[in-house]
This record gives C-alpha cells, structure tokens and sequence, in this order.
C-alpha cells in the first residue's frame, strides 16, 4: 500500500510526551530552573545567586568524608512518650511517621569516619524529621559522640539545622540543653576541637546550646540563625527588625560566628582548620 494510503494517527489523538519527576528544581531564591544533577554537581546550592537548599545527613556525608569510611551508630535509639503528648495527632504517631518516611532514628545522625584523612566523630541533623527539633534522643546521642570523641580522642564535628527544642516532649526537651552543653564542657578540658557547622535554620535550644558552643562555628551562606524567629520578636517588640536580622552574614557582623563558608568549601575549609587545632 502506498504511504500516503495508510491510515495516521491524528495528531490530537498522540498523547503529550511527559517529562520524568524529579529532573529539575526550582531555586527559592531568585526562581532559576536548575537541571538536578548540576544542582548536585554545585554541592546543592544555586549556580546563578548561591543559594542554599536545605539537604540531609546523606548529602553532607558525601560532601565532607573520605569515600567509604563514614560509620553510622546508635541507629536503634527511639524516643518514647512519658507525655502521651497529642497535637494534631498522637506524638507516637507522628514519631512512627518520620520513622518510615526518612528511615533515621531520629533528628540527629551520629557516627565516625575520616576528612581528609583525620579520623573524627559526627554528627548532622536531619531538618526534615519533626523540624529538627531536639528531644531526649538528640540528646543522647548528641553525649554519645561526645563521648566518642573523648575515648579516642579524635575531633567533633557537628552540622545543625533545627527549629529548636522538641514541644512533644516538653521539660525532657528542654534538659538537652544543659546535658549536651556539660558533655562539650568535657571535651573542653581535654582540648578536644568541637567545631559546630550552622546550617539553615539553626535556632531555638538548639542554637542556645551546642550549635553556639563549637571552639570555631562556621555558617552556610544566608542561613537563618537565632534563638527566637525574627516573626516572633517584631511581635513581641512591636517594630521592624533590620533587613537581614539573623542571617549568617549579620552574625558574622556581630561576632556570634567565626566564618561563612560555601557548602563546595566546606570539607576544605574543616580540614584545614583541624590541622590549626591539632
């Protein structure tokens, strides 16, 4: 049969090509498009404005550590509920949530490996369950590190981003502050370098306790540190806070960080000042 006898699908009728999820983002900052794999490429930050995307223990674990040689412990630790706290919903409830939706066994990941070649102990918290928020795990495991640090008397390293202390859990919450600020007391008298990374948001308990107690603390660009939300103040006060208000850069103006550092330079940087420290 001769081509132009055979029988064509309409165009009306061909169904529209779809383009795969999750090849591209976009920024929150300045709205660029960014191809995801060069998002990755650029250590997760926008290639236009700089930007910052909030990313997890995995990525940071990527980012920082000789390939291969990051070990995760103390996986198995789970926050009960002395409270029977209900919300919106139980707090055993939202815990069994975050559990099967992120796979980690709470806000805070710990373990050991080695940065350019210097063995340290970590740990990265995860914004992503329950808003980072710090709890009696958190704490704990937060000691745990500590503790590893001291026994093999090996650097501590830490990346925050928290909403603050965990509300489920109340007064249990609000200890952490004054357990993992005793902890780093300890490595202190050791002369064991703990340096704190501040990530976006940083806030809360957990800004008013070991995020702000690191011997150097580093800040991601434009990231979003304080005690209280710059919200909750102009509420509070009554006025309009300075453009900027909490940001990495206005603390670095006022002195309640060392540096800011891009994500790309982090490993780079860390390594370098453990070899100033030790």
């Amino acid at each position: 049969m001769p081509w132009f006898q055979r029988k064509t699908k309409n165009i009306q009728e061909t169904s529209p090509r779809e383009m795969p999820d999750g090849l591209w983002t976009k920024c929150d900052r300045c709205g660029e498009i960014i191809y995801k794999k060069q998002l990755e490429e650029n250590a997760y930050t926008c290639p236009k404005c700089n930007y910052h995307f909030r990313i997890g223990t995995p990525q940071y674990v990527k980012l920082l550590f000789d390939e291969g040689t990051f070990v995760e412990t103390d996986t198995t630790i789970r926050s009960s509920d002395p409270l029977e706290f209900t919300d919106t919903k139980p707090y055993t409830d939202r815990l069994r949530d975050a559990y099967r939706r992120f796979g980690s066994s709470d806000a805070l990941t710990i373990g050991h490996g080695t940065i350019a070649g210097r063995r340290v102990s970590f740990g990265c918290m995860n914004f992503a369950f329950i808003g980072g928020s710090m709890g009696s795990v958190v704490g704990e495991k937060f000691v745990r590190a500590v503790h590893r640090s001291l026994r093999e008397r090996i650097p501590l390293i830490v990346i925050s981003a928290s909403g603050g202390a965990r509300m489920q859990e109340a007064a249990f919450s609000l200890m952490q502050m004054a357990k993992t600020s005793a902890a780093l007391t300890e490595l202190a008298a050791e002369k064991i370098p703990y340096i704190s990374v501040l990530t976006d948001p940083t806030t809360g308990g957990v800004s008013a306790s070991y995020a702000m107690l690191g011997d150097v603390n580093i800040a991601e660009p434009g990231a979003l540190i304080g005690f209280a939300g710059p919200r909750v103040i102009e509420q509070t006060i009554r006025k309009k806070l300075p453009e900027g208000f909490q940001s990495a850069e206005f603390q670095l103006e006022h002195g309640f960080v060392d540096m800011i550092v891009h994500r790309k330079e982090l490993r780079a940087t860390i390594a370098r000042v453990l070899d100033l420290l030790l």
